[in-house]
């Protein structure tokens, strides 16, 4: 009798970089997903800001020290969501060559995507179709994903030099999706759903996405987010970053201030900051669901899920949900159940990044 092994599905790591702060989840798929080893690292002031590397050689020597001292796998799937990244929804012929879709999404990416596509890096993915009517052809909706090049160098070169291998860049709004479809599937029973849903990750800045399913069919980054937020309590009170940023957590906006341990100055400013914080990410929830209803294959958004640190402060989702008018849920993956809701918060990105093959 021989006995015969299968050969293990490589780990893959999905790696999400903040300011402040490195998180990354190794991922074996193998049938189903296996969470192998997870860690949350923090990065030095100013090597990040608003989505973009600062710091080169920060970020390389952050990353050299996380992956060693957690002994993650070396493959690594990295989230991008920053103001150089563009997408845009297309409605295009129903084409099945492959070769000659990609032509005509650049073709029509030449009008809609603001930046040299010789510039360029151009994805696209097919997100919904529409059936032909009597006389026409059937059309299909496109996603198309463009980011200036430079940007994307800027994060491969700090990863390679780290000793690691970059097996592929990602829009992190997708990974976002990806680790929250299976609950949302679950609460839809299965079947295919008639209404979208609006996902927030809620992290230095705020990735926004309108999704049906595992389909993405908007989304947009804004820098109103937690770097942001912490910033102005920094300046105000002389904090550094990372230090603002644990008081914005700590305060938070369910107790009255006057139950608060701590300096009642740094206090009351750290709740100040988080309800201009809340105000101003209301405003970009509302402006972002009347451009993508202005969208003719618009589907109506009934609920709202939150993620990302953000989600994890306390009071936030009621304060955002009283304000805006919709439902609004906080989501984690399932594979997270373990962990506390701060690093579960922190680690659903990353996680649905590495999810993808």
């Amino acid at each position: 009798m021989q006995l015969t092994r299968k050969k293990k599905t490589p780990a893959v790591v999905g790696l999400d970089i903040e300011a402040g702060s490195i998180a990354a989840t190794e991922v074996r798929v193998n049938g189903g997903a296996e969470l192998t080893a997870s860690a949350i690292a923090p990065l030095p002031p100013g090597a990040f800001h608003e989505g973009e590397v600062v710091d080169p050689d920060a970020l390389t020597a952050a990353l050299k020290s996380l992956f060693s001292e957690h002994k993650l796998a070396k493959q690594v799937r990295l989230g991008v969501g920053n103001q150089r990244v563009v997408v845009r929804t297309v409605r295009l012929p129903a084409i099945e060559d492959p070769k000659q879709m990609a032509a005509a999404v650049r073709f029509q990416a030449q009008e809609q995507i603001p930046m040299p596509l010789d510039q360029a890096v151009l994805e696209h993915q097919v997100v919904g179709g529409v059936p032909a009517e009597e006389g026409s052809t059937p059309q299909v909706d496109v996603i198309v994903v463009a980011a200036r090049r430079e940007m994307v160098s800027s994060f491969v070169e700090p990863i390679r030099r780290a000793g690691l291998h970059p097996v592929g860049i990602d829009l992190s709004a997708f990974g976002m999706i990806r680790a929250l479809a299976e609950v949302e599937a679950s609460a839809e029973n299965g079947e295919r759903p008639s209404s979208a849903v609006l996902y927030c990750n809620v992290g230095d800045v705020t990735n926004l996405a309108v999704a049906r399913g595992t389909s993405c069919l908007f989304t947009r980054v804004s820098h109103v987010g937690l770097e942001a937020i912490a910033e102005e309590l920094a300046s105000s009170r002389g904090l550094f970053p990372e230090h603002a940023t644990q008081w914005l957590t700590y305060v938070g906006l369910e107790r009255p201030l006057e139950e608060i341990e701590g300096d009642p100055e740094i206090v009351a400013q750290a709740r100040l900051a988080l309800e201009d914080g809340v105000t101003a990410l209301i405003d970009e929830l509302r402006l972002s669901l009347d451009y993508y209803a202005a969208q003719a294959s618009a589907l109506p958004v009934e609920r709202v899920v939150l993620c990302g640190p953000g989600s994890a402060i306390a009071g936030l989702p009621g304060r955002m949900e009283s304000s805006l008018g919709f439902q609004i849920g906080v989501s984690r993956p399932l594979a997270l159940s373990g962990y506390d809701d701060a690093s579960a918060a922190r680690l659903t990105l990353p996680y649905g990044l590495a999810l993808e093959r």
